[in-house]
């Protein structure tokens, strides 16, 4: 398998009410991410971590969060520690509840022992005074299992970003924190994902092959 797989599908698929057909995307893209050979996953790494840098994200004193690769996702261990060197905050996500959609994210610093969670992730340890609140991080950096030019994010189905994200959903306030930034191969991209209205949608998409920002539909226009 490689890197010029198509990840698009024929029609839309809603993340209200997960369909057979879009669990089996969801099988499709994990198998696809999965078999990606390890010195082309190499490669794309050095180049969203460069990428990335170029975006002018890692500056110091941010909080920026990332997230510890599992399951064939794009490593970010360039960017982390690049952030280290550059006296940026970095933080990584740990899973409080899945039933609940609960997650918080903590200090993720040199040298620190991380524990393997009951969903197979490396987590820091839980401490609860290291906790910063979602809206108070400057960037994240987000894995994705599918995504497509309009910004939508197709996860593992859980919610936990949406959820601690819901804040930028909200009419009444213009937020602009966090910046959500997606991590993906350039062959996860899918036609189209018909977004639910909790949906939190990415500011930018980086792949080993560019930056997408993404090309944002109206009502009248998104049928089209």
């Amino acid at each position: 398998m490689t890197a010029q797989a198509g990840g698009a599908f024929p029609f839309p698929f809603s993340m209200a009410q997960p369909s057979a057909e879009l669990n089996a995307e969801r099988r499709r893209l994990r198998e696809l991410r999965r078999s990606l050979p390890a010195a082309f996953r190499e490669q794309a790494a050095r180049d969203i971590a460069r990428r990335i840098e170029r975006l002018g994200v890692l500056k110091p004193g941010r909080r920026v969060a990332v997230y510890l690769a599992v399951r064939g996702e794009v490593s970010l261990d360039r960017v982390i520690r690049r952030g280290w060197r550059t006296g940026v905050h970095v933080y990584t996500p740990r899973v409080l509840n899945v039933r609940r959609r609960s997650m918080t994210f903590l200090p993720l610093l040199p040298g620190r022992v991380l524990e393997r969670s009951g969903y197979g992730l490396f987590e820091p340890p839980h401490l609860v005074h290291d906790r910063v609140r979602p809206s108070r991080l400057d960037v994240v950096l987000m894995p994705l299992l599918g995504f497509d030019r309009a910004g939508h994010r197709l996860g593992m189905g859980a919610g936990l970003y949406d959820r601690a994200f819901r804040h930028r959903v909200d009419a009444r306030r213009a937020w602009r924190r966090p910046r959500l930034i997606g991590i993906a191969y350039a062959c996860q991209e899918v036609s189209r994902i018909s977004p639910s209205t909790w949906d939190v949608a990415l500011d930018l998409v980086v792949t080993e092959k560019g930056v997408m920002r993404p090309i944002r539909f109206n009502a009248d226009a998104g049928n089209r």
